[in-house]
Protein backbone atom coordinates (compact mmCIF):
# COMPACT_ATOMS: atom_id res chain seq x y z
CA UNK A 1 0.00 0.00 0.00
CA UNK A 2 1.60 3.37 -0.63
CA UNK A 3 2.40 5.84 1.78
CA UNK A 4 -0.53 7.34 3.41
CA UNK A 5 -1.28 10.70 5.82
CA UNK A 6 -4.18 11.58 7.24
CA UNK A 7 -5.33 15.50 7.36
CA UNK A 8 -7.28 16.74 9.89
CA UNK A 9 -7.96 20.82 9.89
CA UNK A 10 -9.32 21.10 13.83
CA UNK A 11 -8.25 25.05 13.82
CA UNK A 12 -12.32 25.99 13.63
CA UNK A 13 -14.05 28.44 16.51
CA UNK A 14 -16.93 26.33 17.13
CA UNK A 15 -18.66 30.05 16.56
CA UNK A 16 -22.37 27.91 16.17
CA UNK A 17 -22.39 25.95 19.35
CA UNK A 18 -20.20 28.20 21.78
CA UNK A 19 -19.74 28.19 24.28
CA UNK A 20 -18.24 24.95 24.70
CA UNK A 21 -15.94 23.63 27.86
CA UNK A 22 -13.57 21.90 25.50
CA UNK A 23 -12.66 21.99 21.84
CA UNK A 24 -15.38 20.42 20.00
CA UNK A 25 -12.97 17.62 18.43
CA UNK A 26 -12.63 15.99 22.23
CA UNK A 27 -16.04 16.83 23.40
CA UNK A 28 -17.44 13.21 24.40
CA UNK A 29 -19.87 11.71 22.30
CA UNK A 30 -20.34 7.87 23.73
CA UNK A 31 -18.27 5.15 23.99
CA UNK A 32 -15.90 2.59 22.59
CA UNK A 33 -15.73 -1.14 23.09
CA UNK A 34 -15.58 -2.45 26.58
CA UNK A 35 -11.90 -3.19 27.49
CA UNK A 36 -12.69 -5.29 29.93
CA UNK A 37 -16.60 -6.51 31.20
CA UNK A 38 -16.81 -3.68 33.58
CA UNK A 39 -15.09 -0.47 31.83
CA UNK A 40 -16.24 1.31 28.84
CA UNK A 41 -13.64 4.21 26.57
CA UNK A 42 -15.15 7.19 25.95
CA UNK A 43 -15.17 8.34 22.99
CA UNK A 44 -14.76 11.94 21.58
CA UNK A 45 -15.82 13.67 18.55
CA UNK A 46 -12.17 13.38 16.77
CA UNK A 47 -11.74 9.67 17.25
CA UNK A 48 -14.75 8.52 15.11
CA UNK A 49 -12.78 9.76 12.12
CA UNK A 50 -9.56 8.71 13.30
CA UNK A 51 -10.95 4.95 13.69
CA UNK A 52 -12.08 4.99 9.99
CA UNK A 53 -8.72 6.23 8.76
CA UNK A 54 -7.15 3.65 10.60
CA UNK A 55 -9.54 0.79 9.14
CA UNK A 56 -7.98 2.15 5.86
CA UNK A 57 -4.24 1.40 6.88
CA UNK A 58 -3.77 5.03 7.75
CA UNK A 59 -1.11 5.17 10.45
CA UNK A 60 0.09 8.93 10.64
CA UNK A 61 -1.76 11.73 10.64
CA UNK A 62 -1.97 15.47 11.45
CA UNK A 63 -4.18 17.98 13.32
CA UNK A 64 -4.27 21.39 12.01
CA UNK A 65 -4.97 23.46 15.19
CA UNK A 66 -5.40 27.00 16.23
CA UNK A 67 -3.45 28.74 19.19
CA UNK A 68 -5.28 27.82 22.01
CA UNK A 69 -6.87 24.50 21.66
CA UNK A 70 -4.09 22.84 23.02
CA UNK A 71 -6.94 20.37 25.07
CA UNK A 72 -6.38 18.46 21.33
CA UNK A 73 -2.81 17.36 21.66
CA UNK A 74 -3.40 16.89 25.54
CA UNK A 75 -6.35 14.34 25.21
CA UNK A 76 -4.71 12.65 21.80
CA UNK A 77 -1.42 13.06 22.56
CA UNK A 78 1.27 10.96 20.57
CA UNK A 79 -1.32 9.06 19.11
CA UNK A 80 -1.47 6.04 21.05
CA UNK A 81 -4.03 6.14 22.51
CA UNK A 82 -6.32 5.42 19.27
CA UNK A 83 -3.24 3.14 18.20
CA UNK A 84 -1.92 5.98 15.82
CA UNK A 85 1.09 8.05 15.36
CA UNK A 86 -0.20 12.09 15.48
CA UNK A 87 1.31 15.06 14.86
CA UNK A 88 0.69 18.80 14.95
CA UNK A 89 0.53 21.86 12.71
CA UNK A 90 -0.35 25.37 13.53
CA UNK A 91 -2.46 27.02 11.66
CA UNK A 92 -1.38 29.96 9.19
CA UNK A 93 -3.05 32.47 7.49
CA UNK A 94 -7.20 32.30 8.68
CA UNK A 95 -8.47 32.31 5.57
CA UNK A 96 -9.93 29.02 5.48
CA UNK A 97 -9.75 25.48 5.52
CA UNK A 98 -8.10 24.93 2.33
CA UNK A 99 -5.00 27.62 3.75
CA UNK A 100 -5.54 25.31 7.34
CA UNK A 101 -4.80 22.40 5.30
CA UNK A 102 -2.12 23.62 3.19
CA UNK A 103 0.13 23.98 6.45
CA UNK A 104 0.56 20.58 5.98
CA UNK A 105 2.08 20.58 2.71
CA UNK A 106 5.72 19.92 3.27
CA UNK A 107 5.12 16.36 5.43
CA UNK A 108 2.41 15.02 2.42
CA UNK A 109 3.72 16.62 -0.73
CA UNK A 110 5.15 13.32 -1.54
CA UNK A 111 2.40 11.02 -0.20
CA UNK A 112 -1.16 10.19 -0.44
CA UNK A 113 -3.81 12.32 1.91
CA UNK A 114 -6.66 11.19 3.66
CA UNK A 115 -8.98 14.00 4.29
CA UNK A 116 -11.56 14.02 7.14
CA UNK A 117 -13.44 17.11 8.82
CA UNK A 118 -13.62 15.95 12.76
CA UNK A 119 -16.97 17.10 13.45
CA UNK A 120 -18.60 15.44 10.82
CA UNK A 121 -20.18 11.77 11.84
CA UNK A 122 -21.23 8.64 9.85
CA UNK A 123 -21.20 5.55 10.41
CA UNK A 124 -19.45 3.52 7.40
CA UNK A 125 -16.75 2.13 8.94
CA UNK A 126 -14.57 0.92 5.71
CA UNK A 127 -15.20 4.41 3.88
CA UNK A 128 -11.52 5.73 3.55
CA UNK A 129 -10.74 1.88 1.89
CA UNK A 130 -13.53 2.18 -0.62
CA UNK A 131 -12.11 5.54 -1.86
CA UNK A 132 -8.69 4.33 -1.63
CA UNK A 133 -9.67 1.32 -4.07
CA UNK A 134 -11.60 4.00 -6.56
CA UNK A 135 -8.53 6.07 -6.82
CA UNK A 136 -6.15 2.42 -7.62
CA UNK A 137 -8.61 1.60 -10.27
CA UNK A 138 -9.72 5.10 -11.58
CA UNK A 139 -6.10 6.84 -11.44
CA UNK A 140 -7.86 9.93 -10.24
CA UNK A 141 -6.07 12.58 -8.71
CA UNK A 142 -8.88 13.48 -6.23
CA UNK A 143 -11.62 10.94 -4.87
CA UNK A 144 -14.67 12.27 -3.02
CA UNK A 145 -16.81 10.40 -0.53
CA UNK A 146 -20.58 11.22 -1.09
CA UNK A 147 -23.78 11.30 0.85
CA UNK A 148 -27.12 11.98 0.82
CA UNK A 149 -27.64 15.78 1.53
CA UNK A 150 -30.76 14.77 3.67
CA UNK A 151 -34.12 16.99 4.10
CA UNK A 152 -33.08 19.01 6.69
CA UNK A 153 -30.03 20.62 5.07
CA UNK A 154 -31.38 22.71 1.78
CA UNK A 155 -28.32 24.59 1.19
CA UNK A 156 -24.91 22.23 0.74
CA UNK A 157 -22.19 21.76 -1.50
CA UNK A 158 -23.81 19.40 -4.43
CA UNK A 159 -22.37 17.36 -6.06
CA UNK A 160 -22.69 17.09 -10.18
CA UNK A 161 -21.09 13.52 -11.45
CA UNK A 162 -21.44 11.57 -14.57
CA UNK A 163 -22.92 7.88 -14.42
CA UNK A 164 -19.09 6.73 -14.07
CA UNK A 165 -18.48 8.97 -11.35
CA UNK A 166 -16.50 12.03 -12.76
CA UNK A 167 -17.35 14.75 -10.87
CA UNK A 168 -18.41 17.55 -13.11
CA UNK A 169 -18.78 20.66 -10.56
CA UNK A 170 -18.95 20.87 -6.69
CA UNK A 171 -22.24 23.60 -6.61
CA UNK A 172 -21.37 25.43 -3.22
CA UNK A 173 -24.56 26.21 -0.90
CA UNK A 174 -26.81 25.20 -3.22
CA UNK A 175 -30.49 23.91 -3.23
CA UNK A 176 -30.89 22.53 -6.21
CA UNK A 177 -32.88 19.68 -5.21
CA UNK A 178 -32.06 17.27 -8.73
CA UNK A 179 -28.54 16.83 -6.90
CA UNK A 180 -28.63 14.88 -3.75
CA UNK A 181 -25.28 13.96 -2.83
CA UNK A 182 -22.73 15.87 -0.98
CA UNK A 183 -19.24 14.95 -0.20
CA UNK A 184 -17.62 14.71 3.36
CA UNK A 185 -14.42 13.24 3.27
CA UNK A 186 -12.09 12.28 0.67
CA UNK A 187 -8.57 10.87 -0.78
CA UNK A 188 -5.93 12.88 -3.01
CA UNK A 189 -2.63 11.82 -4.50
CA UNK A 190 0.57 13.91 -4.55
CA UNK A 191 -0.96 16.21 -7.66
CA UNK A 192 -3.78 17.37 -5.73
CA UNK A 193 -1.50 18.21 -2.85
CA UNK A 194 0.62 20.61 -5.47
CA UNK A 195 -2.39 21.98 -6.67
CA UNK A 196 -3.67 23.20 -3.86
CA UNK A 197 -0.63 24.53 -2.91
CA UNK A 198 0.32 27.12 -5.81
CA UNK A 199 -3.49 27.73 -5.94
CA UNK A 200 -2.95 29.25 -2.00
CA UNK A 201 -0.26 30.92 -2.89
CA UNK A 202 -1.52 32.44 -6.24
CA UNK A 203 -4.39 33.58 -4.26
CA UNK A 204 -2.67 34.44 -0.70
CA UNK A 205 -2.51 38.06 -1.71
CA UNK A 206 -5.97 38.18 -1.97
CA UNK A 207 -7.23 35.79 0.20
CA UNK A 208 -8.21 39.34 3.37
CA UNK A 209 -10.24 41.06 1.43
CA UNK A 210 -13.48 38.24 0.43
CA UNK A 211 -14.76 35.37 2.35
CA UNK A 212 -12.91 32.45 3.62
CA UNK A 213 -11.76 29.78 0.70
CA UNK A 214 -13.76 26.69 0.82
CA UNK A 215 -12.21 23.03 -0.53
CA UNK A 216 -15.00 22.90 -2.92
CA UNK A 217 -13.91 25.98 -4.16
CA UNK A 218 -10.17 24.53 -4.51
CA UNK A 219 -12.08 21.37 -5.87
CA UNK A 220 -13.62 23.10 -8.71
CA UNK A 221 -10.12 24.85 -9.73
CA UNK A 222 -9.03 21.76 -9.59
CA UNK A 223 -11.45 20.36 -12.32
CA UNK A 224 -11.51 23.33 -14.33
CA UNK A 225 -7.53 22.78 -14.72
CA UNK A 226 -7.83 19.54 -15.97
CA UNK A 227 -7.65 17.33 -12.67
CA UNK A 228 -9.09 14.27 -12.59
CA UNK A 229 -11.56 14.07 -9.52
CA UNK A 230 -13.92 10.98 -8.70
CA UNK A 231 -17.28 10.38 -6.30
CA UNK A 232 -17.81 7.47 -4.70
CA UNK A 233 -21.08 7.32 -2.70
CA UNK A 234 -19.81 5.40 1.08
CA UNK A 235 -23.36 6.39 2.65
CA UNK A 236 -26.88 5.73 2.46
CA UNK A 237 -27.45 8.12 5.23
CA UNK A 238 -26.41 11.79 5.69
CA UNK A 239 -23.63 12.56 7.72
CA UNK A 240 -24.30 14.65 11.09
CA UNK A 241 -22.86 17.59 11.22
CA UNK A 242 -21.98 18.13 15.13
CA UNK A 243 -20.91 22.04 14.42
CA UNK A 244 -24.57 23.36 14.67
CA UNK A 245 -26.70 22.35 17.75
CA UNK A 246 -28.89 20.36 15.95
CA UNK A 247 -26.12 18.06 14.57
CA UNK A 248 -24.90 17.70 17.80
CA UNK A 249 -27.90 16.92 19.75
CA UNK A 250 -28.67 14.18 17.54
CA UNK A 251 -25.34 13.12 17.86
CA UNK A 252 -25.83 12.92 21.70
CA UNK A 253 -28.86 10.71 21.20
CA UNK A 254 -27.24 8.71 18.39
CA UNK A 255 -23.65 8.04 19.94
CA UNK A 256 -24.30 8.99 23.99
CA UNK A 257 -24.81 6.72 26.84
CA UNK A 258 -28.02 6.10 26.46
CA UNK A 259 -27.92 4.73 23.07
CA UNK A 260 -26.02 1.81 24.07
Amino acid sequence: MKKIIGLVPAAGLANRISPLPCSKEVFPLGWGQPATADQFRPMVAGSFLLNKMLNAGVRKAFFIIRKGKWDIPQYFGDGSIIEMNLGYLIMGDPYGVPFTIDQAFPFVADTMVAFGFPDILFQEEHSYRQLLEGQASSGADLVLGLFPVGQERPKADRVSRERDGHIREVLTASTKQELIHTWGIGVWTPSFSQFMHELINKVRGEASSRSEWTMSEVINEGIQSGLKVQGIQVSQKPFLDIGTPEGLAQALLQYGPNSQ
